[in-house]
């Protein structure tokens, strides 16, 4: 495709030894390397609850999370990428990817927000915005998981063994299925592998040693032989290939160049002008930062200075969530 080169990945930001440390946006990342898809990386630190990131972008063109199944599908459907071709009507492929973005996906959720004391998920998403909104954001953040995971008072015991449960069931199948093979299916990437060796890494790389669902994980030691291996051939030895920049919104991810290196300052480019729906998406964007804002002042003046070291996470402890 023409102009390829010019591609841009906008995603969450690095950290945790990862290019980017977001469960939603390092599939992506991978989906691109395994396609040895020339792109560069830039990075949207301002809009932590915005549904559109990641996404891909060229030019006009933008193929965002939130639009015909996520970014994979998307670039799938307009033929931009497509390592599924051949695999996508395969009965197991399919239900495997099923199993991968329900079962892990769900045991990853659980983790990151409700299964530890959230620090992991504040560094991802809220550590670049001013406190009273990060921590705001995360609490709001952990009432939605908790109705996303049909989670009670009353079931709280019963779905965390659930949930922890079939993740065991899902890592033993995968184990099985890759046996000492290279990829998943056919001995090639495809999608599949980069939904699930994106769960791996954050597994592996952003929860505590404590954690559960790594300790269920590490059980299965092909798995991380597999995650290794991907890491060293196509996240460290091709990292030069996608230089990380910094986007304050989508309007400004015009492609940048640079050296190989993480903690690279973009250069300054001329701004392109912007089309109707980048300004459109701003305009949607400070409507969000001053909503934010107003709910600070709110809950402020509510809880009248109160300490939110004292709150837990868990309902039974009593988080007060119709504030």
């Amino acid at each position: 495709m023409e102009g390829v080169a010019e591609f841009n990945l906008v995603a969450r930001k690095a950290c945790f030894g990862l290019p980017t440390a977001c469960p939603t946006c390092l599939p992506v990342y991978l989906y691109l390397k395994f396609a040895h898809f020339p792109f560069h990386m830039a990075f949207n630190c301002l809009y932590p609850d915005s549904d559109q990131i990641p996404y891909v972008e060229n030019g006009t063109y933008m193929a965002c999370n939130n639009e015909n199944g996520g970014v994979i599908e998307r670039l799938k459907e307009d033929g931009i990428v497509d390592l599924d071709s051949q695999l996508n009507s395969q009965p197991e492929w399919i239900s495997t990817k099923a199993m991968i973005s329900s079962w892990l996906a769900d045991a990853l959720l659980y983790e990151l927000w409700l299964g530890s004391d959230g620090s992991s998920a504040c560094k991802i998403y809220y550590s670049d915005l001013a406190w009273p909104i990060g921590k705001i954001l995360f609490l709001q953040r952990v009432r939605t998981v908790k109705q996303q995971l049909g989670i009670t008072k009353d079931n709280a015991e019963w779905r965390e063994e659930e949930i922890y449960r079939r993740a065991n069931i899902a890592y033993k199948a995968l184990s099985t299925r890759l046996g000492e093979h290279d990829f998943l299916f056919d001995n090639r990437p495809s999608s599949v592998d980069a939904i699930f060796l994106g769960h791996v890494f954050v597994t592996l790389q952003v929860l505590p040693e404590t954690s559960v669902l790594r300790s269920k994980l590490v059980e299965n030691g092909n798995l991380v032989r597999f995650a290794e291996r991907v890491k060293t051939e196509f996240i460290e030895a091709g990292s030069s290939s996608s230089v990380p920049q910094f986007h304050s919104d989508p309007s400004s991810s015009t492609p940048r160049r640079g050296p190989s290196n993480w903690s690279s300052k973009p250069k300054t480019k001329p701004k392109r002008e912007k089309t109707e729906e980048e300004k459109t998406f701003k305009r949607r964007a400070k409507y969000f930062l001053a909503t934010q804002l107003f709910a600070v002042v709110l809950f402020l003046s509510i809880m009248g200075g109160s300490d939110y070291s004292e709150v837990e996470l868990d309902d039974d402890e009593g988080i007060d969530y119709d504030l």
